[in-house]
């Protein structure tokens, strides 16, 4: 496996929030146990003030929200458009709107995507798989089992249909990066953005575990748009 991927995988997990505020709590830990009280208390009191912030709702829609509405949903199909490439798998959010794209579309085909990573058989063939068992004619399958990331999906999709337009289903959060990446690589995708996790603001919410993905997934986002700008690939 590219060690560059690898590196960037693991560099994006460290610096995700949860990991910085176990980090800070586990130095005021330390602290604490060698009697420097005051290191302590500062340590152990960002730490806990830090992921109460990552777990509450409205901050974590805060972050997700300029991602997720800069693109609307695709209610009016455009015409002469047959290609609909699904990145990476989530049959359970984003393969919804694959599905319901591909059956209101006359002679569509559907691209899968995502390689096998820790699995013995990559993503885009056990969406495929899925998408047969639903109904979705072999034929009318492309798999691209073979990119690690959106850059390589880019340069893949490219490959197979050069200028031609084609819709992009993926993620809302995602889509900004996606979209920047494929125009980028001279691709013309038109955005079909689901999977929306911002959800309306409660402001008097408990903190809960569930909003901590939705900030890390923003902040990965985020890390991911400013390294896509500094390697030139937006």
């Amino acid at each position: 496996m590219d060690f560059s991927f690898i590196v960037k995988k693991i560099v994006s997990i460290t610096i995700m929030p949860l990991s910085i505020s176990l980090f800070i709590l586990f130095i005021g830990l330390l602290f604490l146990n060698t009697n420097q009280i005051k290191k302590a208390k500062f340590f152990l009191t960002t730490g806990f003030i830090s992921l109460i912030l990552i777990a509450y709702q409205p901050f974590s829609n805060f972050l997700l929200q300029p991602l997720e509405t800069k693109y609307s949903k695709l209610t009016s199909l455009p015409n002469n458009i047959t290609h609909i490439l699904l990145l990476g798998g989530d049959l359970n959010n984003r393969g919804w709107e694959a599905l319901r794209l591909y059956h209101n579309i006359k002679n569509a085909k559907i691209i899968t995507s995502g390689f096998e990573g820790k699995y013995q058989i990559a993503e885009a063939i056990r969406t495929a798989n899925i998408l047969q068992e639903l109904g979705i004619p072999r034929k009318d399958i492309i798999i691209h089992a073979k990119p690690k990331d959106t850059k390589e999906e880019a340069i893949k999709t490219k490959e197979l249909l050069g200028e031609k337009p084609f819709i992009l289903v993926t993620s809302a959060y995602h889509m900004t990066r996606a979209i920047a990446i494929f125009e980028k690589e001279g691709l013309n995708p038109i955005a079909a953005p689901t999977d929306i996790k911002a959800k309306q603001n409660r402001y008097f919410s408990i903190p809960a575990g569930h909003n901590i993905k939705k900030t890390e997934v923003a902040l990965h986002e985020y890390f991911g748009i400013l390294w896509a700008k500094i390697r030139g690939q937006i």
